[in-house]
């Protein structure tokens, strides 16, 4: 058997003092008792001069009797001097009292609806504006939760704006809501989808600005169907293209061009696919991931759209022109191509120096932002707004929807945010409260501001123009409320759609 080990034992005592500790305690705290007693001793002896070095001063001090000194034209009174109540409306009050709210911006412009503070008229007009130095460039933001009547206010502000002359141009809309507005202000809405027998031909020479020689024109055409035909090949291949691949499109574009009065986009991709035999063996294999991209469009999943002359046409010179994408709203790849071609044409248009000023509105902006090309497409606009006449107006529901636009901390999402703070018009309608820090951080609103947000009613905003802020009730007039009106589907009696003798029949 091995060594028995002992268990090891711990013993425990108390240890006991003498009781001096106890007593020694006791004294320690009776002395720091006294010493909190005498300064709060000398701090009271401190404040008792204080009061009365005051009182001495006061009296010291002569002051003229409450009657007034005695003699003539002493402004003695026989009573004493007391202020009457005054009472009056507010109307006329706010001359003795002016600034309680803003005063407006002016009356010059389209009329919005009523400044909630003030009581008067709120108008606004971003070229009139930038004409009298409030705001440096005309560019809008609008955001709102669903139902806070947002799209009415767009709708408003844009056809208000027609009868002053200015036009309006919506190069994408998803939802297919301003179609209706567009023909009823005389205006054409461009619908495109699958299944109808509507085309739109990317090589059309587009609209021609007037005080261009033929010679500038045809440079013009050429230049522009390079660049969207090389958009478009991006846009599919979701990169840029090489230099061999340009080169590819510049021949192949060429050729066709030259041989047909009205070339077509199938055209160019059976010369890229299937080059001249005179030309460079090369071709065809430098250029087979451009022209297999570009074939998705006249013969592929995005068929359709593309694969024929123009049938519709894009006309400037009409007082409101949308681009209705709520059949390919599923399509994202093919929702970027179609509004790469509009951009290109309205880019046409915008050059023409008798073009007059318009409205370029991006509802869904969030959804149309995350394609890299539009992006891009949009911050140009954005920044040439002064140069092409024009006022952008992005509607979003809320701040964070940005948040869908590339990685954070990416190029993209840099160019997102950029465009907002190029924007010196914000408008904010009502917000949920998980939304209040992300939007008053990104637009830079005040504390009160932000406390305004959860509050707002249907048709209230908070209209934030440079360093002046304003709380507007939007007014609609019953036929604009009728024609903006996008929640029929969820007011309208279900009866109707069940008796078709109740709803006038289909046609």
């Amino acid at each position: 058997m091995g060594q028995h080990t002992s268990p090891k034992k711990l013993y425990s005592t108390v240890l006991v003092e003498d009781g001096s500790g106890r007593k020694n305690r006791k004294t320690r705290e009776r002395a720091a008792r006294q010493v909190i007693a005498r300064e709060q001793a000398e701090q009271r002896q401190a404040v008792k001069a204080k009061v009365a070095a005051e009182r001495a001063e006061a009296r010291s001090t002569n002051y003229l009797p409450k009657g007034g000194e005695p003699g003539a034209a002493a402004l003695r009174a026989y009573r004493g001097f007391r202020v009457p109540a005054h009472q009056d409306t507010s109307a006329a009050l706010q001359g003795a009292y002016p600034f309680l709210a803003e005063g407006g911006l002016g009356s010059q412009g389209v009329f919005v609806g009523q400044d909630m503070y003030s009581g008067g008229s709120f108008v606004y007009d971003p070229w009139v504006l930038y004409q009298r130095g409030i705001i440096t460039a005309p560019n809008l933001v609008l955001a709102g939760i669903v139902g806070s009547g947002k799209s009415s206010l767009a709708k408003a502000l844009y056809t208000r704006s027609i009868p002053f002359g200015r036009r309006v141009y919506v190069p994408g809309d998803p939802k297919g809501e301003h179609t209706a507005v567009a023909e009823a202000v005389g205006g054409k809405a461009i619908v495109l989808g699958h299944g109808l027998r509507n085309r739109l031909n990317p090589l059309d020479e587009g609209y021609r600005p007037g005080g261009l020689s033929d010679a500038e024109w045809a440079s013009t055409v050429a230049s522009r169907r390079r660049d969207l035909i090389g958009a478009l090949a991006e846009t599919v291949l979701e990169r840029s293209l090489s230099p061999l691949e340009h080169t590819v499109i510049d021949i192949a574009l060429q050729a066709v061009v030259a041989s047909n009065d009205v070339p077509i986009l199938p055209m160019v991709v059976d010369r890229i696919l299937t080059p001249d035999p005179t030309d460079d063996d090369r071709l065809a294999e430098d250029g087979r991931m451009v022209g297999h991209a570009l074939r998705r469009l006249v013969s592929g999943d995005l068929q359709g759209l593309f694969d024929g002359p123009s049938t519709v046409t894009f006309d400037p010179t009409l007082p409101m022109i949308t681009l209705d994408l709520s059949r390919v709203v599923e399509n994202s790849t093919l929702i970027s191509v179609l509004m790469t071609c509009s951009s290109a044409w309205m880019e046409s248009a915008l050059l023409d120096p008798n073009g007059g000023q318009r409205w370029v509105v991006y509802d869904e902006a969030w959804r149309l932002m995350s394609h890299p090309a539009l992006l891009k497409r949009m911050d140009a606009h954005w920044r040439l707004a002064r140069h092409y006449g024009i006022a952008n107006l992005l509607i979003f529901h809320k701040l964070t929807d940005l948040d869908n636009v590339g990685d954070h901390g990416s190029a993209m999402r840099s160019l997102a945010n950029s465009l907002l703070a190029n924007a010196e018009s914000r408008i904010i309608y009502r917000q949920e409260s998980d939304q209040i820090g992300t939007t008053g951080k990104t637009l830079g609103l005040t504390g009160t501001e932000q406390k305004l947000l959860p509050s707002l009613g249907t048709g209230q905003g908070l209209w934030r123009i440079k360093e002046s802020s304003y709380v507007v009730q939007h007014q609609l007039h019953p036929d604009e409320l009728r024609a903006f009106d996008t929640t029929q589907r969820m007011t309208q009696n279900p009866r109707e759609f069940a008796d078709p003798e109740r709803s006038g029949g289909l046609s």
